[in-house]
């Protein structure tokens, strides 16, 4: 694929051609950040939610969930079955509208919801 833009080093416009291996070793990082996030969080779940997600799978969810081959790249790291959502980019706009739709249950139950950045701070 020809990739066309401005060099940061010259400042020049410039094109140059990136193939699959390039943008895998450029995302290398980042998909063993979330690997080792993935086995991190089912270290800490408590054995009977990690047996629901046993029986039933890992789902991924957002553009991240439609980098090829990542759903066998959990599978076979966390030897759980991993599937990608149907219509992955859309499943944060659905879950927060039905979040916006229950959220007086939300207020009965006493759950708090509140906006936080990263490090846990408010806004």
């Amino acid at each position: 694929m020809n990739i066309r833009g401005r060099d940061l080093i010259q400042g020049l416009p410039r094109q140059v051609t990136v193939t699959s291996t390039d943008v895998s070793k450029a995302i290398e990082e980042s998909i063993n950040m979330i690997i080792g996030g993935i086995r991190e969080v089912l270290e800490l779940t408590p054995p009977e939610l990690a047996a629901d997600i046993i029986d039933r799978g890992i789902i991924l969810t957002g553009g991240g969930a439609l980098l090829r081959g990542l759903p066998e790249l959990v599978t076979s790291q966390t030897e759980i079955e991993t599937i990608v959502a149907d219509a992955p980019m859309e499943c944060v706009v659905l879950g927060t509208g039905k979040t916006l739709e229950t959220l007086d249950k939300f207020r009965e139950s006493g759950t708090v919801l509140s906006a936080t950045r990263r490090g846990g701070r408010r806004r």
